[in-house]
């Protein structure tokens, strides 16, 4: 009864962090239309963002199961917590002297911390509680990292994308006094939103340098990331987190673009029920959309590609609870390919919302695909989350691919790489219901 009851107190406050990381995650997408703007950069290179913060996943996770190994969880939360702290801080000096390289370490910094606390909650979750359940938990614990990617767009779009950016020519017409102070209220824009996040990630390390948390990390074996390089099954759940990760950052970095390719802002400003749903938003932080810059009108709208994916977590919460997760899994992989054909065959609001329900579909993948990988691995199962968290570099090489794409070929064309994304995550799930059969 007492293990019970850690559990519940252990889950609650990895709830937090879940939220935590996924609310900061979507805020970089949100970020990625305004740098483009400031640095007048192509498609292409305005993922260099994205690129920084997901190629840490890569560089940081085989590390920080190694060394979670050694210090604990709560240590190790602890220590990512006050990376990810030192991550936002450093988008101050960013802003302020409009430098994008600085902005690049920034964001691998913070992500940094971020790998750590994936590396460390993801097996920790599904490691409380039997192995036939932890899909239906993880899953669970998933929804509210998504409540935070949920209400990040709001804040995105009403903070970071509120105001409309000067172009070099625009800039080189100001005066001197003027200059200074579009670059002072620039900086602004950036610096206020991550200082407040710095300063709650600083009280978050505070409460779990403090807290007690149940053990339940085992010592792994010697040259258990040799034994894992050699099982077939692991390395292709290992390549589904990094197609699917990718296909759903690729989709949720450019949705304000694509929107805007589509002109999707005219369209939404002379539909009342649309502005009605976006100033209703609004509402929440007293803000209205009546005068608003077309990109922030269109970002609030992308509340429902991740707001789908919290909604889509409860939901396979109960279906993974009752079903094969690996049928669920294909399923949700299938309706994914359908809202993209949808929307690239597709104009106007029909096109906008096909490709927002991708969310809903989206929603299991990630957790899904980890518990399904790590059944019957055993004690090896710390350091398969690190191979696991180093394939969530798929975020950085995808959106990279998918970018260079539009820039060649436009976002209908594009979409063509997604779709081949999803096709394999379908093609594991059935692989691994049969398997299971």
């Amino acid at each position: 009864m007492s293990t019970n009851k850690s559990y519940r107190s252990a889950l609650i406050f990895l709830t937090t962090l879940f939220f935590l990381w996924g609310f900061i995650t979507v805020l970089v997408d949100s970020l990625v239309p305004r740098l483009k703007d400031v640095f007048e950069m192509s498609y292409a290179k305005t993922v260099l963002v994205q690129f920084a913060f997901f190629t840490a996943f890569f560089v940081v996770s085989v590390p920080a199961g190694t060394l979670l190994s050694k210090i604990g969880y709560r240590k190790g939360i602890v220590l990512g917590l006050v990376i990810m702290a030192l991550g936002c801080l450093l988008f101050y000096p960013a802003a302020e002297y409009r430098n994008f390289n600085v902005f690049l370490i920034g964001y691998f910094t913070l992500a940094g911390g971020i790998t750590v606390l994936q590396v460390a909650a993801n097996p920790y979750v599904a490691l409380l509680g039997s192995e036939e359940d932890a899909s239906s938990r993880l899953n669970l614990s998933q929804a509210f990292n998504s409540l935070g990617t949920t209400i990040a767009p709001i804040v995105g779009a009403l903070f970071l994308l509120s105001d409309s950016v000067k172009t070099s020519e625009e800039i080189n017409l100001l005066t001197d006094l003027e200059k200074v102070d579009y670059y002072s209220a620039e900086a602004a824009t950036v610096q206020t939103p991550f200082l407040l996040i710095a300063a709650f990630i600083g009280i978050l390390a505070l409460i779990f340098a403090f807290i007690k948390l149940p053990k339940v990390m085992q010592e792994s074996p010697k040259g258990g990331y040799l034994s894992l390089l050699k099982n077939k099954l692991m390395l292709m759940g290992a390549l589904g987190i990094f197609v699917y990760v990718g296909a759903e950052v690729a989709i949720g970095s450019f949705l304000v673009n694509y929107f805007s390719d589509m002109n999707l802002a005219v369209i939404v400003m002379e539909n009342e029920m649309m502005m009605n749903i976006a100033n209703t938003i609004a509402s929440v932080f007293n803000k209205t959309f009546s005068n608003s810059d077309p990109k922030s009108l269109l970002g609030i709208f992308i509340i429902f590609y991740w707001g789908g994916a919290m909604i889509g977590r409860f939901i396979g919460a109960y279906l993974t609870k009752i079903m094969d997760a690996g049928k669920v899994l294909s399923m949700f992989a299938s309706l994914a390919i359908l809202m993209i054909l949808i929307s690239i065959n597709t104009q106007g609001l029909i096109s906008m919302w096909s490709i927002l329900a991708v969310g809903l579909f989206n929603s299991i993948m990630f957790p899904t695909i980890f518990t399904l990988t790590l059944e019957g691995l055993g004690e090896l199962k710390a350091q398969a989350s690190g191979l696991l968290c180093m394939a969530i570099v798929g975020g950085a090489i995808i959106p990279f691919a998918f970018g260079s794409l539009i820039d060649g070929f436009g976002f209908k064309k594009a979409f063509i790489l997604t779709l081949i994304c999803y096709g394999y995550v379908m093609y594991y799930g059935k692989l691994k219901s049969r398997k299971t059969a």
